[in-house]
């Protein structure tokens, strides 16, 4: 259900492409179909070899990749291009160590949880997407 529902959020924030890798689930997977709520039908989505394009990105113009990290810069204190990837990763282990050196711009997401002690360790994938885009979006 999360790219499904990534599809929605970026149909939501006029974004107009998404590039998968290529072990991400594939598209036309119902709950994926059920959850875009018919948003799959205006974003386009490419399965690619990520390590590849963001290589040719960083060589070519120094494109930024922005990459979320739990240990990465506060989103709302960073400054943020008007272009660029971003990179959110698989829920249960964050983005690949193979990608991990090519994201040049390393964001988070800060808690604002006042229980230190019993604090949620991360948020979910499609939540983190939203979070983001806004952002982003706010900004431009």
């Amino acid at each position: 259900g999360n790219l499904g529902t990534i599809i929605r959020i970026a149909d939501w924030f006029g974004i107009e492409n998404i590039i998968c890798s290529l072990e991400t689930v594939d598209i036309y997977n119902p709950k994926v179909v059920q959850a875009t709520m018919g948003s799959i039908a205006r974003v386009n989505v490419f399965y690619e070899d990520l390590k590849t394009i963001f290589l040719e990105a960083l060589t070519k113009n120094n494109f930024p990749i922005y990459g979320t990290v739990l240990n990465g810069e506060n989103i709302f204190e960073k400054s943020l291009t008007s272009n660029g990837f971003i990179v959110i990763g698989n829920e249960s282990n964050g983005i690949s160590i193979e990608l991990l050196p090519l994201i040049n711009e390393k964001i988070s997401i800060p808690t604002f949880s006042v229980n230190e002690t019993n604090s949620v360790e991360s948020l979910n994938a499609a939540i983190a997407t939203a979070i983001v885009c806004t952002e982003f979006k706010r900004r431009k």
